[in-house]
């Protein structure tokens, strides 16, 4: 496994990144679908031994279920990881979530999280999305922060889904260590002007769903669906023509995979690590084998050739 050192002043992490979206489990509006805890947990481990160190969840996946879960694998070896989570959604009786940045309502997140991850600190906590809801200023939100970190409950802060104008507004009170964006094959608008600010910056990347939600997992064919508690069953690009569509891409790029003795998740996170700004990819995992099918990517190198055509395939 390589590392790479998260922004200005954040610790080394693995070039792959452990996502714990899917191990909340079912019962939210964003769910994954029914998961097993003893899948989970075998992940984790299986993850450690492969020397991958970096370990991402947040609060609101399962509703606090894959923090605990997350806490729970860990426990005896927590201090060999970075241990990354999020705050900014809560939710109510329903198991509906909505967005809060407020000063208090970040503090109580954070004790809530150390308990159910069973931790004393945080390495990197991050705000999930800007405060669209509850209407909290970025500047709010990152006093909190700040406020965490020298009460030593939270090592690095991070943002996740912010824009260049929210990154700028949050600096305003204390330096971002990093930021977590989509970006995969299908998802490529962070590369306009999002990467090269957090490049200038210093700030690290940690890019979630590389592989698209599945799509370039190189295991989905026209015929895949997913269950109505799994939120792909609304995605446009996981269902109907859009599906179609989408593999028709996959195919392409498994024939320059399959030129490269690689796999179709490997080259699809090789692309996004080959960017200068990326840090790390996180890979959502529910099995084991998600983990030791995508390993590989972090030693495959890209030339500029391979990159235009795989461009050309996703333009």
């Amino acid at each position: 496994m390589k590392y790479r050192k998260l922004g200005k002043n954040g610790p080394e992490i693995s070039a792959i990144g452990f996502g714990s979206w899917a191990i909340g489990g079912s019962g939210w509006q964003f769910a994954w679908g029914e998961q097993d805890d003893a899948d989970s947990i075998r992940s984790v481990h299986k993850a450690l031994d492969l020397g991958i160190n970096f370990f991402d969840t947040a609060a609101a996946y399962g509703l606090g279920h894959s923090e605990e879960i997350l806490g729970k694998a860990l426990s005896h070896r927590r201090t060999e990881v970075v241990l990354a989570t999020k705050c900014g959604l809560i939710w109510d009786d329903r198991g509906m979530v909505t967005k809060n940045g407020h000063y208090d309502s970040i503090l109580r997140e954070a004790e809530a999280s150390l308990r159910r991850l069973n931790t004393d600190y945080i390495d990197l906590y991050q705000m999930h999305w800007p405060d669209t809801d509850a209407g909290a200023p970025l500047e709010e939100t990152m006093r909190a922060m700040d406020k965490l970190v020298k009460d030593g409950l939270i090592r690095y802060v991070g943002v996740s889904n912010y824009n260049v104008a929210q990154m700028k507004e949050s600096m305003k009170v204390r330096p971002i260590d990093s930021l977590q964006p989509p970006y995969s094959l299908f998802d490529r608008e962070v590369e306009t002007e999002i990467l090269p600010f957090c490049e200038q910056h210093e700030i690290g990347v940690v890019a979630y769903s590389p592989l698209a939600s599945g799509l370039l997992s190189g295991t989905y064919d026209a015929s895949r669906t997913f269950p109505n508690d799994d939120w792909r069953s609304q995605s446009p690009l996981h269902t109907g023509q859009g599906l179609i569509d989408s593999l028709k891409k996959v195919e392409a790029l498994r024939a320059i995979a399959n030129e490269m003795g690689a796999t179709v998740p490997e080259l699809a996170a090789a692309y996004v690590l080959a960017n200068s700004a990326v840090t790390s990819a996180i890979i959502g995992v529910r099995k084991d084998s998600h983990i030791t099918t995508i390993v590989g990517a972090a030693d495959i190198h890209l030339d500029s050739e391979t990159l235009g055509k795989i461009r050309a395939i996703f333009s």
